[in-house]
This record gives structure tokens, C-alpha cells and sequence, in this order.
């Protein structure tokens, strides 16, 4: 969960700013284009998606070895997630690896889901995509600014739900369960949707980043790293959306 994606924030934004001064002499063919990120989100979707069948169509024949992989995507990704985020420049080799990894990840999570509540990973996705479609209309309309202090807020709220589920993840170690994100209540429903809207206006630092990295002629190795970015918030996204469904399944 990276500007508030932390792939995007005020560090990174810093550092691009202090960037621009070094790139201005760079030939346009090195530097960072936003048709060049579009082109990597894609390639890196393909490997999102391509590795999400494998594991998704394993896990109705094979689903402990499904589990194997999709655990060792969780891990491996969020190892490859920091590497990324603190050293962009590995971001070409990789990204695509750590797009594999959640590809891996996500298959076999939508399986399981799948399996309790079917149809469930359809409706994920196609709720994913229309909030993609939706934050593409708000930026490209300027319908929400992404001011310094829009990013500073929406930057604590994404934090704050960052370390709320680290909290319940270190107290279930002890029997301890917070039933407002788990459970389909009033509460828990009204959570997810709280978290969906978070994650969504990630998306709009993620769009801002590529867009003034591509203005200030930043070096092209950070179109991986923009696509890279886009990547973990629409993941985050469809992970939520696919977290609130099940609670509504849970109370029909």
C-alpha cells in the first residue's frame, strides 16, 4: 500500500523533485514518458494476470501445492515491494518478478474465496476495474486535486490502516480478533468500505506521480517504478473490494 502508497510518498516525491535538476540535459529517448509507464503497467498486468491463472487453475487439482505458491508470492513479493520502493532502479528487473509473485498470491486467495462464495472473484474484479476506470475519470478531470495537503491526509489515513491491520495481525498471535474488519456487521461493512475508499484515492497520487515524473524528465528506469506503483494500489483495491464482498455474502 504505497504518495500514500508508500512507493509514491513525500520521500519519493522529494527525491524526483531533486531529480529533475540532474535529468534536464538527459536525451528524450532515456527519459521517463507517460506512454513508456502505460505500457509497462501493461506488460506488468500480463504477468499479474498470467500467473493468477496458474495458480488459480492449480488449486482445483493440486490446492496444497496452490497454497505453497500463493504463500511464497506473499512473501517473496513483499520482500521484492521494499527492495523496489527503496532502490527504484531495480525496478526493471524486478517489478515484473514481483508481479509474478502477487499474481501467484492473488490466484490462490480468489480460489479459496472462490470456493466459499462463488462468482465472488468475478465480481472483485469487475468492481477493480470500475474504480480503475473511475479515479482515471476524477484525475484526467481534475474532479479531486492532488494538493500537498490532500496528499499529507489521505498519506495518515493509508498509514493508520496500515498499522491497525499490522496491530490485529501481531494480536491474533494471542487469540485476540478485532471483529470490525473481519465480520459482516454494520461496523465491518462500513470498514471495508472506508479502506476501499482509501486504497482508490491512492490511485490518484499513483496517476500524479507518473504525470510529473514524465514532466520533469525523470530517468527511464521510474516508468517501471510508476508502473510498479499502480500495480500495488490496484491490487490493494481488488484485495479489499474482494474482503467486503464476503462480508455481504456472510449476512445474506
Amino acid at each position: 500500500m504505497k504518495s500514500s502508497n508508500p512507493v509514491f510518498g513525500a520521500h519519493a516525491m522529494e527525491r524526483y523533485r531533486q531529480l529533475a535538476g540532474s535529468t534536464s540535459s538527459m536525451p528524450i529517448t532515456e527519459q521517463m514518458t507517460i506512454n513508456g509507464s502505460i505500457n509497462k503497467i501493461f506488460i506488468l498486468t500480463i504477468f499479474l494476470i498470467g500467473s493468477a491463472v496458474i495458480s488459480w487453475t492449480l488449486y482445483a487439482s493440486q490446492p496444497g501445492f496452490a497454497g505453497l505458491l500463493g504463500m511464497g508470492g506473499i512473501i517473496v513479493g513483499f520482500i521484492l515491494a521494499l527492495i523496489i520502493s527503496f532502490k527504484n532502479t531495480t525496478a526493471p528487473i524486478l517489478s515484473p518478478i514481483y508481479a509474478i509473485c502477487e499474481g501467484l498470491a492473488m490466484g490462490f486467495i480468489s480460489a479459496v474465496f472462490e470456493t466459499m462464495y462463488p462468482g465472488i472473484a468475478f465480481q472483485a474484479s469487475f468492481g477493480t476495474f470500475g474504480v480503475l476506470l473511475t479515479m482515471i475519470f476524477v484525475y484526467k478531470f481534475r474532479i479531486i486535486k492532488v494538493t500537498e495537503k490532500f496528499k499529507t491526509g489521505l498519506l495518515i489515513a493509508t498509514g493508520g490502516i496500515a498499522l491497525l491491520y499490522l496491530l490485529t495481525f501481531i494480536l491474533s498471535f494471542f487469540g485476540i480478533y478485532a471483529p470490525f474488519i473481519y465480520e459482516g456487521g454494520i461496523i465491518g461493512i462500513g470498514f471495508s468500505l472506508l479502506v476501499i475508499g482509501v486504497a482508490s484515492l491512492n490511485l490518484l497520487l499513483d496517476f500524479d506521480f507518473i504525470e510529473k515524473g514524465a514532466e520533469y524528465g525523470l530517468p527511464k528506469h521510474m516508468e517501471w517504478y510508476g508502473a510498479f506503483g499502480i500495480l500495488v494500489t490496484v491490487v490493494w483495491v481488488y484485495l479489499e473490494i474482494l474482503r467486503l464482498l464476503a462480508k455481504l455474502r456472510q449476512n445474506e
